[in-house]
């Protein structure tokens, strides 16, 4: 799927997915990666050591403290964060060279992730919340994933709402009530930010030769 008309070159942009854990982000966000050759996935640089079954460059960039600090250093990152004494990235330079081929990137990261990537890129960013139902069907999600202690539980949802409370950062807010719904919506913003005149780079060639070539 692309924007536009299919002979204009187009610019990508960088889709960013940010929600409160159990909202159901990373379930939208896989079935538009599913559905979509036009749509990949940020892949991340961190310190911290794989866990079983992940892959070094498709899970992650699996990289020492040294390195990292290199990286950051040089500029190679786009953003990055220190989560539970482990760091994150996000490589700079697969993420250009794709929007470059007129592909989009995805972004599942948190409200502080988008601010830094507003700043470096506003441009090319769009910035999507996703919302639970209610509270207390996150509440009831957060329950179900583990049988943790009711402490464990308050401290989700206390994370969550210092997450939801930025909700008001970002374009685009979908409540996700409705999985079916919720991922056609997400479908309908790509589509629409994909067809902004100043993403389809390759429409003043095109009009240009519409009007004679003057």
């Amino acid at each position: 799927m692309s924007g536009g008309d299919p002979k204009a070159a187009r610019r990508g942009l960088m889709l960013i997915l940010s929600s409160p854990s159990g909202a159901g982000k990373t379930t939208l966000a896989d079935r538009l990666l599913e559905k979509d050759r036009d749509l990949v996935l940020s892949v991340s640089a961190t310190t911290r050591k794989p866990r079983p079954g992940e892959t070094h460059g498709e899970d992650y960039y699996f990289v020492s403290e040294e390195e990292f600090s290199r990286m950051r250093g040089a500029g190679e990152f786009l953003e990055w964060a220190n989560v539970f004494g482990n760091a994150y990235g996000t490589p700079r330079a697969m993420v250009e060279e794709t929007l470059r081929q007129g592909k989009d990137v995805l972004f599942d990261i948190d409200w502080q992730g988008a601010q830094q990537l507003d700043e470096v890129a506003g441009e090319d960013v769009v910035k999507v919340f996703i919302l639970p139902p209610s509270r207390q069907e996150l509440e009831r999600r957060l329950k179900r994933r583990a049988s943790d202690p009711e402490d464990v539980v308050a401290a989700r949802m206390a994370k969550a709402d210092a997450e939801m409370s930025h909700w008001a950062e970002y374009e685009y807010v979908i409540v996700n009530s409705d999985l079916d719904e919720s991922e056609r919506l997400l479908r309908t913003i790509l589509i629409a930010e994909r067809l902004k005149r100043r993403r389809q780079i390759g429409l003043a060639r095109i009009v240009k030769d519409m009007m004679g070539g003057e």
